[in-house]
């Protein structure tokens, strides 16, 4: 594999090759005084860093036999014995009660390439562990006590919220080591896992801490999602909807027509579904032009603004994905309010949603805050004080296409959650 480059350059009146001499600097003048300096007395520093790291899909990666992880890890450096530090999910650990002694036993059989630092690890799993920073500190802890460093490997083996913190360690610790993500959720395999945000809640903040640094690696393995609950696995699929509503028509198509399937879990459609979504996040994060989310567009968290709300007002009694689809549902159906998106669109959206056994509504969102207004629709602050900025949120023009507005209309909006309460007592009804 190619290096990832780095490349800087700066530009200034330096004379790197001339004889040292004393620097007679002119006195500092407060900003004022400077505004009409020429600008040559403004020095510029502008770098890039090319970022690059493989996203692989593969099944028993812990078997002796599978030398993708070995491969991953050495691709920099392949004459060099890696020392590694694992991290395992406690909702993995306990379903896949072997693990711990199948990652000691690929660790020997890789021994010429891989030194294990420590027995694997077991942290809390579950969004728990986002709201604990003690999580933090002792990743931290462990980093210095096996003697982590820049060119050595923590992996981590979970869902999304444990890739989330422990990769904020990571990124923290010598201010980053190389980290390996080894999803094992739908939605952290097919979203979350394959991107470079990494983040813990602060105070009831939804991923208030955190930092942008890309992984080393992330490595699917589909064996994985075997043991997930029947929740968790259909939630996962909400992030596949989204990214196909806001950047692929045609793979919405096939979620629709292959929603069947997708619902039973048949591997060969779930494995379509998880790899088509995984490379449509890597498409936006990578060709989006904001990998680093500067700006304020974030097409991405497109029905994110209601969901991240919707998790906090029912104290996370509903999960990422579920909430997610609910808030699918919500813009598509104000996206028609509003005329940018056709009548009968969302129709097709909720179909979906429902067929797969998602929600569409929940009660929370008739909740009312302390000022006497819908409570879920302080979340549009909240959403646009974490982006900086203005306002943005992205709606749908068409199935497949999305469109950034930088207001919202609260009697509109609540029009639209009224629409959905109606569908959810059709449904109740029935």
């Amino acid at each position: 594999m190619n290096r990832p480059a780095l490349s800087f350059s700066i530009d200034g009146d330096f004379a790197l090759d001339s004889p040292p001499r004393t620097p007679h600097w002119p006195p500092v003048q407060p900003l004022e005084a400077n505004r009409n300096a020429a600008s040559s007395d403004i020095h510029w520093q502008r770098f890039t860093v090319a970022y690059d790291y493989p996203v692989a899909f593969t099944r028993e990666i812990f078997s002796l036999d599978n030398a993708l992880l070995a491969d991953v890890i050495s691709r920099r450096e392949p004459c060099k014995t890696h020392r590694c530090l694992v991290y395992v999910d406690s909702g993995v650990a306990a379903t896949w009660p072997d693990l711990n002694r199948r990652i000691e036993a690929y660790f020997t059989a890789h021994a010429n390439r891989l030194t294990l630092l420590a027995a694997p690890i077991t942290v809390p799993g579950g969004e728990s562990v986002k709201a604990n920073l003690d999580t933090i500190d002792d990743v931290l802890e462990g980093i210095r006590r096996y003697g982590v460093d820049r060119h050595a490997y923590v992996i981590v083996i979970g869902g999304g919220a444990v890739l989330d913190a422990l990769g904020l360690a990571a990124a923290m610790g010598h201010r980053g080591v190389r980290l390996i993500r080894l999803p094992t959720t739908v939605l952290s395999q097919n979203d979350s896992g394959v991107g470079v945000k990494n983040a813990v809640n602060f105070k009831g903040y939804k991923n208030f801490i955190g930092t942008f640094a890309p992984p080393w690696a992330v490595l699917n393995d589909f064996d994985f999602l075997s043991t997930l609950s029947r929740r968790d696995r259909l939630a996962g699929i909400s992030e596949a909807i989204k990214v196909a509503l806001i950047r692929d028509g045609e793979f919405f198509d096939w979620l629709e027509a292959n929603a069947d399937s997708l619902a039973e879990f048949d591997p060969r459609t779930e494995e379509v579904m998880i790899r088509r979504s995984a490379e449509l996040h890597m498409q936006q994060i990578g060709r989006g032009g904001d990998p680093f989310e500067q700006g304020s567009s974030r097409p991405l968290d497109y029905g994110h603004w209601a969901a991240h709300k919707l998790e906090a007002l029912t104290h996370h009694g509903i999960g990422h994905g579920e909430a997610v689809a609910i808030g699918i549902a919500l813009d598509a159906r104000y996206s028609v309010l509003t005329g940018l998106l056709p009548a009968g669109a969302e129709w097709r959206i909720v179909w979906l949603l429902k067929r797969l056994g998602l929600p569409v509504f929940h009660s929370q969102l008739m909740e009312l805050g302390d000022d006497g207004d819908l409570a879920v629709m302080a979340g549009l602050k909240e959403f646009q004080q974490h982006l900086g900025g203005e306002l943005t949120i992205t709606l749908l023009a068409a199935l497949g296409r999305g469109h950034d507005v930088h207001e919202i209309d609260e009697t509109t909006m609540t029009a639209a959650i009224d629409w959905l309460r109606e569908e959810a007592n059709r449904d109740a009804a029935a």
